[in-house]
C-alpha cells in the first residue's frame, strides 16, 4: 500500500513547481473559505478591475498613456456603476416593493384560472387535484408576507455593509487599475524566478478568463437592456425587475433562462390573461433567448469551452455554493482553468514502470 502511495507521490509530486502550486491552491482555498467574507470587498473589486483591465490595456496598445489609460477605463466603470447605482437600481426596487404588495392579489387571480381548469381540461385536471392545489396556494400566500417582513427586518444589518461596498469598491478598483504591474510585480516576488509552469497555466488562461469574463457581463447587459425595451415597450408591469432577472440568468448556463421564464410568464399571464398580449410576450421572449443562444454567444465567445455540460453543471453547482453569484459567474472559467491545471500537471511516467 505505502509503495502504491509513493510511486503515485512520485509521479504527480515530483517537480518543484507541481509542490508550490499544490501549496498556492490549498493557501488560496483556505483565506476565501475562512476570511472570504472579510475580504469580499477587495475581491469584488479585484474582478471588477480585471473586467476593467481589457478597456485600459487596449487603450495603451493605441499609444495611449498608461495612467491616462487607467483613468479612461475607471471613468467608463464609474459611469456603469453610478447608473446602475442611481437609476436602475431604485426602479428595480421600487418595483419589487409593489410586486410584494401585489403578490396576495395575483394569488387570488391564479386561484381564479385553477378553479376553470376542471371545466376547460376535465380529461386533464381533476376537481381534487385543483382543490389540493388551491389549499398549497393559499397555505404559501399566508407565508410569503412573513417571509418578505422577515427578509426586510433581516436586511438591515446589510445597509452598513452595502455603504462600504459603494465607498470602498470603487477606490480598490481605481488603485487596482493604475498599479496592475506593481502589484503583478510584488506578487511575482513570492515565487521562484524560473516558473514555467506557472507561467504556462498563466499565459493560457489569461486571456480566456479574460474574455469570457467581459463577453458574459457584456451579454448581460445587451440581453438585460434588450428585454428591458421589449417589456416596456408592451406595457408588461415590473419590465425592470424582470429585466434584470432575464440578464443575469444568462450567467447560470441550460438552467438560468428556463427558471426565470416562470415569473416572466406568470406576471404576464396574472396581467393579461390567456390572450394574444400573453402570447406574444411569450414568443418576444422566446425569440430573445433563441438570438442570445444562436447569434450573440457564437460572437461573443468565439473560442468555445471545451467542457462537457455535467461538468459545466457541476462547476455552476460547486462555485456558486461556495461564492454566491460570484461564484456561479466565474464558473465555467475556473473549470476551464482547473482543466489546464490538470493538463498542465508535470507527470513523471517513468516512475510507475517496475
Amino acid at each position: 500500500m505505502l509503495d502504491i502511495f509513493k510511486k503515485w507521490f512520485d509521479r504527480y509530486f515530483h517537480h518543484e513547481e507541481a509542490i508550490l502550486l499544490l501549496v498556492i491552491i490549498v493557501i488560496g482555498l483556505l483565506v476565501v473559505i475562512t476570511i472570504g467574507n472579510i475580504l469580499a470587498p477587495v475581491i469584488a473589486s479585484l474582478i471588477l478591475a480585471y473586467l476593467m483591465q481589457g478597456v485600459s490595456t487596449r487603450l495603451q496598445r493605441l499609444s495611449v498613456p498608461p495612467g491616462i489609460a487607467a483613468t479612461t477605463a475607471f471613468m467608463l466603470f464609474m459611469g456603469g456603476f453610478l447608473a446602475f447605482l442611481f437609476i436602475f437600481m431604485p426602479l428595480a426596487w421600487k418595483q419589487m416593493s409593489n410586486l410584494a404588495g401585489e403578490i396576495p392579489e395575483m394569488l387570488t387571480k391564479v386561484q381564479t384560472y385553477l378553479k376553470v381548469l376542471p371545466e376547460r381540461y376535465p380529461t386533464i385536471f381533476s376537481e381534487a387535484q385543483i382543490s389540493e392545489l388551491l389549499d398549497a396556494v393559499v397555505a404559501e400566500s399566508g407565508q410569503v408576507g412573513q417571509y418578505l417582513l422577515s427578509l426586510s427586518l433581516a436586511s438591515i444589518p446589510n445597509l452598513l455593509a452595502i455603504l462600504i461596498y459603494i465607498v470602498l469598491v470603487p477606490i480598490l478598483v481605481f488603485f487596482f487599475l493604475k498599479d496592475a504591474e506593481l502589484i503583478k510585480q510584488w506578487a511575482g516576488g513570492f515565487l521562484p524566478r524560473e516558473r514555467p509552469l506557472l507561467s504556462r497555466i498563466w499565459n493560457e488562461m489569461d486571456q480566456q478568463i479574460a474574455n469570457y469574463a467581459r463577453g458574459k457581463a457584456l451579454e448581460i447587459l445587451i440581453v438585460g437592456g434588450v428585454s428591458y425595451l421589449a417589456f416596456t415597450a408592451m406595457g408588461l408591469n415590473y419590465a425592470a425587475l424582470l429585466a434584470l432577472l432575464v440578464g443575469l440568468s444568462v450567467v447560470i448556463p441550460y438552467i438560468g433562462a428556463t427558471v426565470v421564464t416562470i415569473p416572466v410568464a406568470l406576471i404576464a399571464l396574472v396581467q393579461w390573461g390567456m390572450t394574444s398580449e400573453f402570447l406574444t410576450l411569450l414568443f418576444v421572449y422566446l425569440v430573445i433567448q433563441a438570438l442570445d443562444g444562436n447569434l450573440l454567444v457564437p460572437l461573443l465567445f468565439s473560442d468555445a469551452v471545451d467542457l462537457h455540460p455535467v461538468a459545466i453543471i457541476l462547476a455552476v453547482i460547486l462555485f456558486g455554493g461556495v461564492w454566491g453569484l460570484w461564484g456561479v459567474f466565474f464558473a465555467i472559467p475556473l473549470a476551464t482553468l482547473i482543466k489546464a491545471v490538470l493538463n498542465a500537471w508535470p507527470r513523471q511516467e517513468t516512475a510507475l514502470e517496475t
